[in-house]
C-alpha cells in the first residue's frame, strides 16, 4: 500500500517540477522523501522534469522527406511532405490539431455555430501578425480561404469549402461563415493543410506569391527541393517557437536521411527507412517516434481508362494483393492492412466491415468475369512518397502472379512525382496524411468531382450520401451513412488500400517534446519545429 501511495506521490511531484510549480531544490527534497536515492532522484529530474520543459534557443534542423523543385508558394497546389511541414511552420490556419489530436485554435480563439450549423463565426486573434509586422485581420482571413472558392477554381481544398455561400466580417476580429447546409465537421477542415493565411492584397485577393506568412517562423532564403533557413518570428501570438532559428533540409534518400540524423547533420527527421528501423532505435542520441495514425497506402486505378473501367478487373486486384504480408514484410509491423476504404480505426465513424483477403482463386473468378484469363499493368511508385514504396509494389506484383496477373513495379523519379505521375498515370502508389474526419477525406480524394478524385471513380450514390452525412447531426444516422459510403468505396471504388501507416520519424535526444504527438503528420502534425525545442 504505501509502494502505491510513494508512485502516485512521485506522480504529482513530477508534475509540478513539469509546470515549474517548485525548484529543482524542493523536486529534489520531494523525490527523496518519497524513498528516491539523491541519484536517483537526480535521474528523475534530468529525464522527467527537466527534458520535458521548454526551453528557447538554438538551430534546429529537420531533414525532409519528399521535397521537390517544383513546391509552390500556392496554399492550394500543396502536395509534397516537403510543401506541408514548411506551410505549418512559416504560415498559420484558423485551426489546429493539438499535439493531443484535438481540435485547438491558431488564427482563431473561439468559434461558435447556430444550431442547424449553418452558419459559424470565429473570433480571431487580435495580436497576430504576418512577418512584415502587418496586423491579421479579418479580411486577411476571408481573402485566404476565398482562394479556395469560386466557379472553376483548380485549389485541391475547393472541394472542402463547397458549401460555403459567403464569408463576411463582423469587425476586424471576427468572420461569419455562411453555407448552404449544415457542416458539422467545418472548424476541423479549416486545420487542412492548404488553408493557411495568407495577407489580402488590395482587391481583396490573397498575397499567396510571396514567403509572407504569419506563422512561428519566417522565411530568409527558400530553395524549393533543396532546403529553407527560417528565424523566429517576434510577432509570433502563441506558445511555442522555442528555437531561435529552423532549417527544413530536404534529403529524399532515406539512407542519407538516417546518417544525417545519427551525425548530428540535423536533429530530427521525418520518416525512418523501416528496413533498418531497429539498428536506427539501437544508435546512441537516437530517439524513434512510432505514433498510430489514419495514414493511408493507397494504389488508384483510373476507373474511366482500360482495363480498370471493369469493377471486376478492379476487384481482381483487390483481392491479389497480401495486405498482412506487406505490413510485416515492409513496413515492419508498423501499421494495419487496410479494407479499400479510406476511413481508419482511429478515426470516427469507423466501420467493421469484414476484412478482405487475400484471395488469388477469387481475382480469377473477377478476372473471368471480365473476360480476361491474365492481365498485365503497370504500378508507378517512388521511394521518396515512402521508404520502401517500391519494394511494396514489388512484393504486391509476387502476390498477383498466383492469380494470373502480370503486375510490373515501375520506379519513377523522387522529383517531380506529385508533378508528373501522381493524378498523371493510372495505376499509381500514393501515401496520404491522416486527416481528422471521413468528411475531410472523403471529400478530397473520392467525391466524383473533387480535384483530387485520383482514381476518376463516379458514383451517384456516394456523392449522395456524402452530402447527407456532411449535415446530419444525428450520430447514429451519420454513422449508418459512412458505413455504406465505406461499402460501396470497398466493392466498387478504384482503389486498393493495402495498409495504414504508422508515422514513424526520429530526432535526437538533445531535442524535447510534450508527452504526446498529434498523429496528423510526421514530427507532431508537421509543427515539431514550434512545438519541441533543446534540453540542456
Amino acid at each position: 500500500m504505501k509502494q502505491k501511495q510513494d508512485t502516485l506521490v512521485l506522480g504529482r511531484i513530477v508534475e509540478a517540477g513539469k509546470q515549474r510549480q517548485i525548484t529543482r531544490r524542493h523536486f529534489m527534497q520531494h523525490a527523496t522523501a518519497a524513498g528516491l536515492s539523491v541519484a536517483a532522484a537526480s535521474a528523475l529530474w534530468t529525464n522527467e522534469v527537466s527534458a520535458a520543459t521548454p526551453e528557447k534557443g538554438g538551430s534546429f534542423r529537420l531533414g525532409v522527406h519528399d521535397g521537390n523543385t517544383s513546391d509552390t508558394m500556392d496554399m492550394g497546389k500543396y502536395q509534397s511532405v516537403g510543401e506541408i511541414q514548411l506551410g505549418h511552420t512559416f504560415r498559420s490556419f484558423l485551426t489546429e490539431i493539438t499535439s493531443d489530436n484535438k481540435l485547438g485554435g491558431d488564427m482563431a480563439t473561439g468559434w461558435e455555430a447556430s444550431p442547424d450549423a449553418k452558419q459559424w463565426t470565429f473570433e480571431l486573434a487580435k495580436d497576430a501578425s504576418f512577418h512584415d509586422g502587418r496586423p491579421f485581420t479579418a479580411k486577411d482571413a476571408i481573402a485566404s480561404l476565398n482562394h479556395h472558392r469560386g466557379e472553376g477554381n483548380t485549389s485541391a481544398a475547393a472541394s472542402l469549402l463547397a458549401n460555403i455561400t459567403d464569408i463576411t466580417a463582423d469587425g476586424d476580429h471576427s468572420i461569419v461563415i455562411d453555407l448552404d447546409q449544415g457542416f458539422a465537421d467545418l472548424p476541423w477542415v479549416l486545420a487542412d493543410y492548404h488553408l493557411t493565411m495568407v495577407p489580402a492584397k488590395e482587391d481583396g485577393t490573397a498575397e499567396w506569391e510571396t514567403q509572407m506568412g504569419a506563422g512561428p517562423y519566417k522565411i530568409v532564403d527558400h530553395d524549393p527541393g533543396v532546403g529553407t533557413f527560417m528565424e523566429r518570428h517576434d510577432g509570433w501570438h502563441r506558445e511555442g517557437a522555442y528555437f531561435d532559428k529552423v532549417e527544413h533540409a530536404i534529403l529524399n534518400d532515406p539512407n542519407a536521411r538516417q546518417t544525417a540524423l545519427v551525425s548530428g547533420d540535423v536533429d530530427a527527421i521525418t520518416s525512418v527507412d523501416l528496413k533498418t528501423l531497429s539498428l536506427l532505435a539501437r544508435a546512441p542520441n537516437v530517439e524513434v517516434e512510432n505514433v498510430a495514425s489514419g495514414s493511408a497506402i493507397t494504389m488508384p486505378m483510373f476507373c474511366d481508362q482500360a482495363p480498370f473501367d471493369d469493377v471486376n478487373v478492379r476487384l481482381a486486384l483487390k483481392h491479389a494483393i497480401n495486405r498482412e504480408d506487406i505490413v510485416e514484410k515492409i513496413l515492419f509491423g508498423t501499421g494495419i492492412p487496410g479494407n479499400d476504404f479510406h476511413v481508419s480505426p482511429n478515426m470516427p465513424y469507423w466501420p467493421d466491415i469484414e476484412q478482405r483477403q487475400y484471395d488469388p482463386d477469387k481475382a480469377k473468378w473477377h478476372m473471368k468475369e471480365a473476360g480476361l484469363d491474365s492481365l498485365s499493368v503497370e504500378l508507378s511508385a517512388a521511394d521518396s512518397v515512402l521508404p520502401g514504396a517500391v519494394d511494396m509494389c514489388v512484393l504486391f506484383s509476387e502476390h498477383a502472379k498466383a492469380a494470373g496477373i502480370d503486375l510490373k513495379a515501375i520506379r519513377e523519379p523522387n522529383d517531380g512525382y506529385w508533378s508528373d505521375v501522381w493524378l498523371k498515370k493510372p495505376f499509381v502508389f500514393v501515401k496520404w496524411g491522416a486527416r481528422p474526419t471521413p468528411d475531410n477525406m472523403l471529400t478530397l480524394a473520392y467525391k466524383g468531382d473533387a480535384p483530387w478524385n485520383e482514381s476518376h471513380w463516379q458514383n451517384e450514390r456516394f456523392d449522395e450520401l456524402l452530402l447527407q452525412a456532411k449535415a446530419e447531426l444525428d450520430e447514429t444516422r451519420r454513422a449508418e451513412m459512412y458505413r455504406e459510403m465505406c461499402q460501396l468505396s470497398r466493392d466498387d471504388g478504384g482503389t486498393i488500400i493495402p495498409a495504414f501507416l504508422n508515422f514513424v520519424y526520429a530526432r535526437s535526444n538533445k531535442v524535447g517534446r510534450g508527452d504526446s504527438l498529434a498523429a496528423s503528420w510526421e514530427a507532431d502534425g508537421a509543427r515539431g519545429s514550434h512545438r519541441w525545442w533543446f534540453t540542456s
